[in-house]
């Protein structure tokens, strides 16, 4: 699925940022956005770069997860 998405399907998918990143271009950040039965995650200094995806359930997952610690 990443592959066909990193082929051309990116384009028109809505990027966020969390609400704790700095607004400069140099701060070290990741960018999520939702695409069908997926939740992308890059590098916000490398858009064209990798995207790793996850199923809704295991970034849900991490979600609790991480806002656990």
């Amino acid at each position: 699925m990443i592959s066909e998405l990193h082929a051309g399907g990116i384009h028109g998918l809505q990027w966020s940022k969390s609400s704790y990143s700095s607004n400069s271009s140099e701060a070290d950040c990741v960018e999520v956005a939702t695409a069908p039965g997926a939740v992308l995650v890059r590098d916000s200094k490398s858009v064209p770069g990798p995207l790793l995806g996850f199923t809704p359930t295991t970034w849900a997952a991490f979600l609790t997860y991480a806002s656990e610690r």
